[in-house]
């Protein structure tokens, strides 16, 4: 098997091997503490090792997850096939579509059937259920091994990064000619990329060969490679540099996507009642993001494209950076909803004499989350598949590992921001003994001023995104269509 193929397989084991673990703390008594007494509610601490065991296992569940979304969806994007890879669009992005439906598919089935499990039946076979999923999965990518696409790996992607750094550092008293013929640049064997692009000329000079008997072996290989590199080499570092300024628009779109807990709060405090009987949990308000997201992708494919191919009299489709930019919108037009309707949640319960009670549910119904929640799934299908597309159509076919993984690196970034954005305006507008915005009691604190500067946030990204937009030029395939408009 190939690097890819092995890292897909081998991760699914390691996520079946802490599955495993954490399942055995539901079945065997001594690895986890003992029930709560329950006339008293007195309930004994787990020990270390209970708490080592606990950790160990979510430890390496996350790590083969995470592993996982990004060699998956980089494996999958191998199995097209190079012609249709490259001349197809619409294929690869209806596998990008999909590939995310799928995945909002199992989070819907993760947030409602497992848990009905879980909850009714008992953690041992709430935790059994996606223990043999995880099993099954296994076993399929290993049965399914001689029919996937396997392509040979190569060098380490991020030393060969360093090389084109420290070889352009080292090179960098050559002159550069303005006539590409006059230099000899090191070629990889088989590459049909004879010469790098215009774009960052300075790292140009990592691939200038000066003295051909002196900078190449025989076979025709660097002799040193930290002072000549390939074109390939320099081109990859340039498509990574250049995807950077838009890959942070969709970090600070990512601020608003981990807002996870206030919506929580928020619709505890309202009617969740549908008819008079049943109550919609609090928690399960962010499947409608998910459902919205699904929603948006077969209408995505089977309505919206039809009709404008019907209307224009072509075949539609809208760019990787359109829909990028439609997505950061949608995210925008979210959160300003958000600090709508939390204005007027807090006002009425406020009205309604509930400031000192943040449990109290004032007679708000909650289905006006609905549409916060509607727009926050439809930008998120717009932008993270548009991102992943991206990524992958532009990068080199030997970088789509570090494609798909760019999206989950930037999720993590936001995170880490979201949090430090909120504690900044925490500290800020509790001072001189005020009221904190994000209070633990939402009812006293201004959450509708903090989404209004959220929306702020996401106002300005959108700006930064036109331009860096502009300034990236056409996504490859595009440049004919350019070509085809400029004309008269």
């Amino acid at each position: 098997m190939f690097l890819k193929l092995k890292m897909v397989a081998s991760e699914l084991c390691l996520s079946f091997l802490g599955m495993f673990l954490f399942w055995l703390t539901s079945v065997i008594p001594q690895a986890r503490p003992p029930p709560c007494v329950a006339f008293n509610s007195i309930c004994r601490s787990a020990e270390i090792f209970q708490l080592f065991f606990l950790c160990f296992s979510l430890g390496i569940i996350s790590i083969g997850a995470g592993a996982i979304k990004s060699s998956s969806l980089a494996f999958g994007s191998d199995q097209l096939k190079r012609e249709v890879y490259q001349g197809n669009v619409r294929a690869v992005e209806i596998y990008f579509s999909w590939y995310y439906a799928v995945s909002g598919l199992s989070v819907l089935v993760a947030l409602t059937c497992l848990v009905y499990i879980q909850v009714n039946m008992g953690w041992a076979l709430g935790f059994g259920a996606p223990l043999l999923l995880m099993l099954f999965s296994t076993l399929f990518i290993y049965l399914g091994t001689p029919l996937y696409v396997k392509l040979k790996p190569k060098s380490s992607l991020i030393t060969g990064f360093f090389q084109v750094i420290v070889a352009s550092y080292r090179n960098r008293c050559l002159r550069l000619s303005p006539k590409s013929a006059d230099i000899l640049y090191h070629q990889k064997k088989g590459s049909a990329i004879v010469l790098p692009s215009e774009k960052l000329m300075f790292l140009n000079k990592a691939c200038i060969v000066q003295d051909p008997q002196l900078d190449l072996s025989p076979d025709g290989e660097a002799t040193d490679p930290w002072r000549l590199c390939t074109v390939d080499q320099v081109e990859e570092l340039k498509a990574l540099l250049k995807i950077v300024p838009i890959w942070l628009t969709g970090v600070v779109m990512s601020i608003n996507i981990s807002q996870n807990s206030f919506p929580v709060l928020q619709a505890n405090t309202m009617d969740r009642h549908i008819g008079s009987s049943f109550e919609i949990p609090a928690a399960s308000f962010g499947i409608f993001v998910v459902i919205s997201a699904i929603l948006w992708i077969v209408l995505y494919d089977s309505l919206i494209l039809p009709v404008a191919s019907k209307m224009t009299g072509k075949p539609s489709h809208f760019s990787t950076k359109e829909r990028m930019g439609f997505g950061l919108f949608l995210s925008f037009l979210s959160v300003l909803v958000v600090a709508a309707v939390e204005g007027v949640r807090r006002s009425i319960a406020i009205k309604e004499g509930y400031s000192d009670d943040p449990q109290g549910v004032i007679p708000m119904s909650a289905m006006w989350l609905l549409p916060q929640n509607s727009l926050a799934g439809f930008a998120e299908a717009l932008h993270v598949i548009g991102q992943n597309e991206f990524y992958i159509s532009e990068f080199p076919r030997s970088m789509s590992s570090v494609a798909s993984a760019l999206l989950g690196v930037g999720m993590g970034v936001g995170s880490l921001l979201a949090s430090f954005l909120m504690s900044t305006i925490d500290d800020l507008t509790k001072s001189g003994g005020q009221e904190s915005w994000i209070s633990s009691n939402i009812d006293k604190g201004h959450y509708d001023y903090y989404y209004l500067v959220l929306a702020g946030f996401s106002l300005v990204n959108i700006l930064c995104y036109i331009v860096c937009s502009r300034a990236y030029g056409p996504c490859k395939g595009e440049e004919g269509d350019v070509r085809e408009e400029e004309k008269p």
